[in-house]
């Protein structure tokens, strides 16, 4: 119960109800702010994230990968990563990070604690629960509990979890939200 009289209860959920857009957009910043390596705050910022996000939307990349491949300074051959557009991104992300007091290390480390290194993506979890029910292999499932327990080890054994399943002609669908 937030008050013992019924208007001043509205009137106290209505107040926090108007500061959750607000609070959330400023949690959410700070959230990209991070996954980019981005201790301080400079109004750029915005932008910056914005603009990375609508090239990712552009070319099609995963969000997951994206954040691994620029946490590991590992750009890999996609469509993004050889667009002239990411390179103009990425020349002001650099220097947006050199406008900060940490190191790159720090900042490297910001981003290693930010973005996981694999999620549990639909085609491994598949994978998994099929060995299990068709073969009785709980093997696979053991590998791919192993690799998530810890999503932002970076270890070598979660590269091959990190890759996305094949294209195919069929839309994905699944049934419990993800």
């Amino acid at each position: 119960m937030l008050a013992d009289d019924q208007e001043q209860a509205i009137q106290l959920a209505e107040e926090e109800i108007a500061d959750f857009k607000e609070k959330s957009y400023h949690h959410w910043l700070s959230g990209m702010r991070a996954k980019l390596g981005i201790f301080n705050e400079e109004v750029e910022d915005v932008a910056l994230i914005e603009n990375l996000l609508d090239l990712m939307q552009k070319y099609r990349a995963d969000y997951t990968n994206t954040f691994r491949a620029l946490t590991l300074e590992k750009l890999e051959e996609t469509a993004l990563f050889g667009a002239a557009e990411f390179t103009k991104w990425q020349e002001l992300w650099q220097a947006r990070l050199s406008r900060q007091q940490q190191s790159k290390e720090v900042s490297l480390q910001l981003m290693r604690n930010s973005n996981p290194a694999i999620i549990p993506r639909n085609h491994r979890v598949e994978e998994a629960l099929q060995a299990a029910v068709q073969q009785e292999d709980y093997s696979v499932m053991e590998r791919l509990l192993k690799a998530l327990s810890n999503p932002y080890a970076y270890s070598p054994e979660q590269d091959e979890y990190s890759a996305l399943p094949e294209e195919s002609a069929r839309p994905y669908r699944t049934f419990c939200g993800t």
